[in-house]
């Protein structure tokens, strides 16, 4: 009877916190940000400069946007829209139970799986989607600046816990339904986006079944020593995200793998391997890669130094520009953050980044039904940090849809780290040749243990040099 009494405590305990973080977390998105109409804004490779809004698309070079590859139309709109289209993953509450664990949330120790999640979500955005898609409802999506934050705030706190002392779960109605989306396609092609779109969603919910969703993600890292509650640095998340990809046997994932460079190293013969995998005399097609690169942007500060790396250095020379890492159209973003705190990190303008914030405590939403609603999966705010005040520890993405595109983009990003390298040593390299060649350790695995001892040595390290996240 006393081990009853003693089970109720702890539910009624968990019931509560959970409520807790989800008025804690509710606070985070209701700020407003400002942009510059003086300054051109970058995300993930697009520029948009809000002062030529209703002129030609072609800029001035004195806007500070001298490559025809990355300009475009500065409307303040399709800036908003390009946002909007990105993946957004955010705590969640009252989904299913993760193994091992009474946990039914994440909020307060799951934002770097989180984040990283984002920038998974680009690169199969980039992979079966391209650039230039957007969500043809992005710009129906409600906007949380609209909202008084208080009293929202008070009433979402106040619902949750009603919820959780009675054991229900309050499901949100769908504004946006499937229905009334297909019906304003106008061809085959717009269709089929708009089929990947929710698969790519569904691949990231919050069940055990979904394929990148947490409850995975957690299980990937318990052959790492994590569980559930546990602080995930970026670097893990890396190689956990590289386990999930490996370990997909969904049809549509056959096609693209993940790299993880070794010590800030990509050898390029190990990564053309990844991606020649699967040729045979049948199928003649590379795969696509997602190059994850775990960096440190200085010692216990990040360095300034670095600001050159993330975004770019012009020159006075006739289309000449040394372009910033969320420069490149390849770059799928971030995972970083500041202390304390991890972010997805998608643009920049002047001296202030762009994020994504996975701080912000979302009821479960069921990927299963067909016609689940999206609108929770697109932020609707975007949100300025100083460079300067990012955490060091980060891990920097780049996804190459074959080897040639591989190839030219390893030249491309060698160059542009010769050019913001102030010391002898850039902040990561290419090399030629495999990981053997300078004397590393294989890190193949066999299916009984998804990471190598190496693997599990490596991991062990990231976990105790990386900041603490919240």
């Amino acid at each position: 009877m006393e081990a009853t009494g003693t089970d109720e405590v702890d539910k009624l305990k968990t019931k509560f916190i959970s409520a807790w973080n989800n008025m804690k977390y509710s606070w985070v998105l209701k700020t407003k940000t400002y942009f510059s109409r003086n300054s051109p804004v970058l995300l993930l490779g697009k520029c948009y400069h809000f002062k030529y809004e209703d002129e030609d698309k072609t800029l001035p070079a004195e806007s500070g946007c001298t490559i025809e590859d990355h300009v475009i139309a500065g409307n303040v709109e399709e800036f908003r829209k390009d946002f909007i289209s990105r993946i957004w993953l955010t705590y969640r509450e009252e989904f299913p139970q993760i193994e091992g664990s009474a946990l039914t949330t994440d909020c307060g120790w799951g934002c770097t799986l989180r984040t990283g999640q984002m920038l998974l979500a680009q690169g199969l955005i980039l992979h079966f989607l391209g650039r230039a898609w957007t969500w043809p409802d992005a710009l129906n999506i409600e906007n949380s600046d609209s909202e008084s934050w208080t009293s929202h705030t008070v009433k979402k706190f106040t619902a949750s816990f009603e919820a959780s002392l009675s054991g229900e779960r309050e499901f949100k109605t769908p504004t946006i339904s499937l229905k009334e989306t297909i019906g304003k396609y106008s061809d085959d092609h717009e269709m089929r986006n708009e089929v990947y779109h929710r698969k790519i969603i569904s691949w990231f919910g919050d069940s055990p079944l979904a394929l990148f969703g947490l409850h995975q993600l957690i299980e990937y890292g318990k052959k790492s020593g994590k569980k559930a509650g546990d602080w995930y640095g970026p670097a893990v998340v890396a190689h956990i995200l590289r386990k999930a990809v490996e370990e997909a046997r969904h049809p549509d994932l056959q096609g693209i793998t993940i790299y993880v460079a070794q010590d800030c190293t990509v050898y390029n013969s190990d990564v053309i391997d990844k991606q020649s995998a699967s040729m045979t005399s049948d199928n003649a097609d590379d795969k696509a890669v997602i190059i994850l690169v775990p960096v440190r942007l200085g010692g216990e500060r990040t360095n300034t130094d670095y600001l050159e790396f993330v975004k770019p250095l012009y020159f006075f020379l006739p289309n000449q520009c040394a372009l910033g890492i969320l420069s490149l159209e390849y770059c799928v973003g971030i995972i970083g953050g500041k202390p304390k705190q991890s972010y997805y990190f998608a643009g920049f303008q002047d001296d202030s980044l762009i994020y994504m914030d996975p701080h912000y405590c979302q009821s479960f939403v069921d990927v299963s039904i067909k016609d689940f609603p999206l609108e929770t999966f697109h932020c609707p705010s975007p949100k300025k940090m100083s460079f300067r005040k990012m955490d060091p520890s980060c891990t920097i993405g780049f996804y190459c849809r074959n080897v040639q595109d591989f190839k030219r983009a390893s030249e491309e990003i060698t160059k542009m780290l010769k050019f913001s390298s102030k010391e002898k040593y850039p902040l990561f390299t290419f090399v030629n040749g495999h990981s053997r060649d300078y004397d590393f350790t294989s890190t193949t695995t066999n299916e009984e243990d998804l990471f190598s001892e190496d693997e599990k040595k490596q991991l062990k390290r990231f976990s105790t040099e990386e900041f603490v996240l919240l």
